[in-house]
């Protein structure tokens, strides 16, 4: 069944639109923390420590990041695999581009916006502080995601639908993704040529995200 991926800004809500729509679609809600107890099953357990060491790393075309590159791409194909899936973030659009059955979504805001939610979130009551933060993570995620998959961020082609939460309302967003992934599940089969029934399976893989997703059906 369809999968959707998530790609936001910090401050634009797109977590929470994401958990809108997974919970309202009973599908399965896949962020950071669920990928990474996927890869410290296969003894991954730096990925989360280098992830956050900034672009510093992402210069460093060693063996220890293609490997994690390359299973990055198995991670995100399996769980596509697995289907009924909102996955957040990790540059999952990138990997799942060109499948008939995923639906890519950016969701972003403008920078004072953005600002103004990362302080009532946080707490944080300096205007300046909060700005740094969104406009570090800002680099962070554009770094990652072009030194892993070759893409940039802001390139609107990559994605099926972006939407700007400081003109549309997250709930409004959440219910719009609930309907375009709805109208793609009743898309006939012949509509559809490549989808992602056709990734070839990694059956160790398949039963590792089955047990940390707790579902054993392949939708």
């Amino acid at each position: 069944m369809p999968v959707m991926t998530i790609s936001r800004e910090l401050g634009s809500e797109g977590v929470y639109i994401a958990r809108k729509v997974a919970h309202e679609l009973g599908y399965h809600f896949v962020d950071k923390d669920v990928i990474e107890k996927v890869l410290d099953e296969y003894g991954f357990v730096r990925f989360q420590k280098e992830y956050e060491s900034g672009p510093g790393f992402w210069a460093r075309f060693d063996g220890l990041r293609t490997r994690m590159v390359e299973f990055s791409h198995r991670v995100m194909q399996s769980l596509a695999r697995h289907g009924n899936a909102v996955i957040v973030g990790r540059g999952s659009f990138a990997v799942l581009q060109g499948f008939g059955d995923v639906l890519n979504v950016r969701i972003q805001a403008p920078l004072p916006i953005r600002v103004s939610r990362v302080m009532k979130q946080r707490g944080i009551a300096e205007d300046d502080k909060a700005r740094s933060a969104v406009e570090e993570t800002d680099k962070l995620r554009a770094a990652f995601v072009e030194s892993w998959y070759g893409v940039k961020l802001d390139k609107a082609g990559l994605f099926d639908l972006v939407i700007d939460t400081g003109k549309v309302s997250p709930d409004m967003a959440a219910a719009w993704l609930v309907e375009a992934l709805n109208a793609l599940k009743e898309r006939p089969a012949g509509a559809i040529q490549r989808t992602t029934s056709t990734i070839q399976a990694d059956f160790l893989l398949d039963n590792v995200i089955s047990q940390t997703l707790e579902c054993q059906v392949i939708h």
